[in-house]
C-alpha cells in the first residue's frame, strides 16, 4: 500500500506529560498515535503493584487519559497503540472495553500476550516481543492495540507493517521503521528534550511538542512535530536521541536488525528531517528478557558538612556508623560540593550521603537511620542532617537473560477475542554472546552480517577498541591526529560538541557528537578510550567500548557495569546516567583554537543544500 503514514507518539514513560495524548489529537492529522510506558524501573513498580492486587499490573495513568480522547480518536479514525499493559495486557484490554462502555463508545481493542516466561524465582520475567503481533491486530480490525513487554519501536513498527505489507524479508524497510520507532520512543526528547544546546531553542526548550514519524512504504521517514508547539526538529535534536540508549552500529531487534552507520539524516524543512538510507540484516534466533527481582532493603541518610577539615569529619563518621550498625552493606559518597571561603552555610558545605543495603529490613531501616540521627549532638562541629530518621524500602535487580525466539508464544488476541499465534522470523542469525543488552533490543555487539545481502553503502568495519586502528590517542587508518604544535584554547567540551546518555540495566552508553565536519575531524581521533578513562575518572577500572557513526559525526561509548545492579538499586547520585554527557562536555580540555563554536551549517554531510 502507498502513502504515508503519520505516527505520532504521546508517551516516554510512565509519568510522561498527561495532556500529551489531547495535545497530539488536536493538534493536526495522525494515523496512528502510540504511547511508551515501560522501562526497566517501571515493569518492577507494576510486579509490586500486581503482588498487591493481580487484576492490576498495566500503567493506570493511560485509562485516565484514554477517558479524556478516546472519542475524538475514534471520530477522526486515529488508533492507538500502547505497551501500557505491561505485565497484564488482558486486564487492560478488558478496562479500556468497560471505559468504552461508560462513555457510550463502540471500540475494537486487541492485544499481545506472550512476553510473559514462566520463571517462579523472578517477580518479572518478560521477553522483548517484535512488531507483527501489533500488525496482526491492526490487520484485524483493533481501534486500540495493547501490549505488554515489546520493544518500544515495534510500537511504530508494528503500525507501518500492517500499512505497508511488509514481509519478514523486508530488511532495509523494517530497519528504516526501527529507526524511526526509537526517534520518537522517548517522546520530546527529540523535539528538544534534554538537549545540549537547549538555549539555542526558538523557546527555549519550554515546553516542547511532542513528535511525529511520516513513514513511507520504503520504511523511510521523516520526523517532524504538529505546528505551533514547542521545541525544535533538528537534525542534531535528531542525533542526539538516535545516540540514546544504544551501543554498537548492529541496533538488534527480534525483527531485524538495524545498521546505525547507514543513517542518513538531512534537513527537509523547518521542524523536518528526513531518516533514510537505513540498513537491514535479519535478526538474532534469541530475544532480550528482562528479569527483575527484589533484592533486599535499603535506607539513606545524608550528613552536611560545613567549613574546615571535611575529609576529617566524614571519616568521624564513617567510624562512628559502622560502630553502631557494622560494615556490611554500607556506601559512603562523599560529594564535595562546598565553596572555600563561602558566605553561606550552603555554599561552604559538603554531603556525606551514607547508604545501607540489607536483606534485613530491622536492619537497614530504623536501627540505621537512628543511628545517624543519634549522631547529631555526638559528631563533628556543626553535624546536621537533611532527613529524619526513616524506615527501609524495597528494592529490586534488574537483570538480562535471552530466551530462543522459537520458545516464546507470541500471540495476538484480535478484537473478536480469536488468537493467533504469530511465528518467528524464519531466517535468524546467531546473537553475539554477553550479558549486558543495550538498548530495548537484544545485544549491540558486534554487527550481524547477512552474506547473501549485499550492503547499500558498504560501511567499514568498527572497531569496539579504537586501539586496533592504531595508538589510543588516535593514530592508525582513518583516525586523523592534530599536529601537536596545533593552538590550543582551555574551555569545556561542550563549546563544540552535544552528549546524550543513558542506562540499560547495570551499563550506561554517552553518545557525543561533534557540530561541524571540521570539529569531527578532531574528535574521532582525540577522543578515545583512554581519553574517556582521564575525563571521567570514575569508569576508569571498568570495561569500556567504543565506537564510531560516521555518517552522524559521533561516537558512542558503553560502559559496563557504572551502574551496579540498575536503576532500582544503585545509590549512584546520577542512577541512570541521565547526567554523563552533560558531566562530560562540562570538562575543560584542550581545543583546538582553530575550532570555533557554534551549530552545524557549514557542512554538506548532514544537512541538504
Amino acid at each position: 500500500m502507498s502513502g504515508v503514514l503519520r505516527v505520532g507518539n504521546a508517551s516516554g514513560f510512565y509519568g510522561d506529560r498527561f495532556s500529551a495524548w489531547r495535545e497530539m489529537l488536536d493538534g493536526g492529522e495522525l494515523d496512528v498515535l502510540t504511547g511508551d510506558y515501560l522501562a526497566e524501573l517501571t515493569m518492577l513498580i507494576l510486579g509490586r503493584d500486581r503482588l498487591r492486587d493481580p487484576s492490576l499490573g498495566y500503567a493506570k495513568t493511560f485509562l485516565r487519559q484514554l477517558e479524556g480522547c478516546l472519542g475524538t480518536a475514534l471520530d477522526r479514525g486515529v488508533r492507538i497503540v500502547t505497551n501500557a499493559g505491561g505485565l497484564n495486557p488482558a486486564g487492560l484490554a478488558a478496562a479500556i472495553g468497560s471505559l468504552a462502555d461508560r462513555l457510550g463508545l463502540t471500540v475494537r481493542v486487541g492485544h499481545v500476550e506472550g512476553d510473559a516466561l514462566p520463571r517462579p524465582d523472578a517477580l518479572t520475567a518478560n521477553a522483548y516481543l517484535g512488531a507483527y503481533g501489533i500488525a496482526t491486530c491492526l490487520d484485524g480490525g483493533a481501534d486500540v492495540v495493547v501490549t505488554g513487554r515489546v520493544t518500544d519501536a515495534s510500537l511504530v513498527v508494528g503500525p507501518a507493517i500492517a500499512r505497508f505489507g511488509w514481509g519478514r524479508d523486508d530488511l532495509d524497510a523494517l530497519a528504516g521503521a526501527t529507526v524511526a520507532g526509537h526517534l520518537v520512543e522517548c517522546g520530546a526528547q527529540v523535539t528538544g528534550g534534554n538537549y545540549s544546546f537547549f538555549t539555542e531553542l526558538p523557546d527555549g526548550g519550554h515546553r516542547p511538542g511532542f513528535p511525529i514519524a511520516e513513514l513511507h512504504p520504503d520504511g523511510s521517514c521523516v520526523i517532524t512535530k504538529h505546528p505551533g508547539t514547542g521545541g525544535a526538529v533538528t537534525v542534531e535534536t535528531v542525533t542526539a536521541q538516535l545516540l540514546y540508549e544504544v551501543g554498537g552500529p548492529a541496533y538488534l531487534g527480534p525483527d531485524v536488525v538495524a545498521r546505525l552507520d547507514t543513517v542518513e539524516l538531512s534537513a527537509a524543512g523547518p521542524d523536518r528531517v528526513r531518516v533514510s538510507g537505513v540498513r537491514g540484516a535479519p535478526p538474532p534466533d534469541t530475544l532480550k528478557v528482562g528479569v527483575n527481582n527484589l533484592g533486599g532493603f535499603r535506607n539513606s541518610m545524608t550528613f552536611v558538612l560545613c567549613g574546615l577539615d571535611i575529609p576529617a569529619k566524614a571519616a568521624l563518621v564513617r567510624g562512628q556508623i559502622e560502630e553502631a550498625v557494622g560494615t556490611e552493606g554500607l556506601e559512603f559518597t562523599l560529594a564535595r560540593t562546598d565553596h572555600p571561603d563561602a558566605t553561606d552555610t550552603e555554599a561552604a558545605s559538603a554531603l556525606l550521603h551514607v547508604h545501607l543495603r540489607d536483606g534485613d529490613r530491622a536492619r537497614a531501616g530504623r536501627a540505621f537511620s537512628a543511628a545517624a540521627v543519634e549522631l547529631a549532638l555526638a559528631s563533628y562541629p556543626g553535624c546536621t542532617l537533611t532527613t529524619l530518621p526513616g524506615d527501609a524500602t524495597p528494592y529490586g535487580v534488574f537483570t538480562a537473560d535471552t530466551v530462543p525466539q522459537d520458545a516464546v508464544p507470541h500471540v495476538a488476541v484480535l478484537p473478536s477475542g480469536e488468537r493467533l499465534p504469530v511465528p518467528p522470523p524464519p531466517r535468524t542469525v546467531g546473537a553475539p554472546d554477553g550479558p549486558a543488552p543495550v538498548a530495548d533490543h537484544m545485544n549491540a555487539g558486534p554487527p550481524a552480517v547477512d552474506p547473501e545481502r549485499p550492503s547499500r553503502t558498504s560501511p567499514p568495519p568498527l572497531s569496539a577498541d579504537p586501539a586496533a586502528a592504531g595508538d589510543r590517542r588516535g593514530a592508525g587508518p582513518g583516525r586523523p591526529v592534530a599536529p601537536a604544535d596545533r593552538p590550543a584554547r582551555r574551555a569545556p567540551l561542550g563549546e563544540l560538541v552535544g552528549a546524550r546518555s543513558g542506562d540499560k540495566g547495570g551499563d550506561a552508553n554517552l553518545g557525543v557528537w561533534a557540530r561541524t565536519d571540521a570539529t569531527w575531524s578532531w574528535l574521532r581521533g582525540w577522543l578515545t578510550e583512554a581519553r574517556l578513562r582521564e575525563l571521567l575518572p570514575e569508569t576508569a577500572p571498568l570495561a569500556v567500548e567504543r565506537y564510531e557513526l560516521p555518517n552522524l559525526r559521533a561516537v558512542n561509548f558503553v560502559v559496563r557495569g557504572l551502574l551496579g545492579q540498575g536503576v532500582a538499586a544503585s545509590t549512584r547520585f546520577d542512577p541512570q546516567a541521565k547526567a554523563l554527557g552533560e558531566l562530560i562536555r562540562s570538562r575543560v580540555v584542550d581545543l583546538p583554537a582553530d575550532l570555533a563554536p557554534g551549530a552545524a551549517g557549514t557542512t554538506t554531510t548532514q544537512e541538504e543544500p
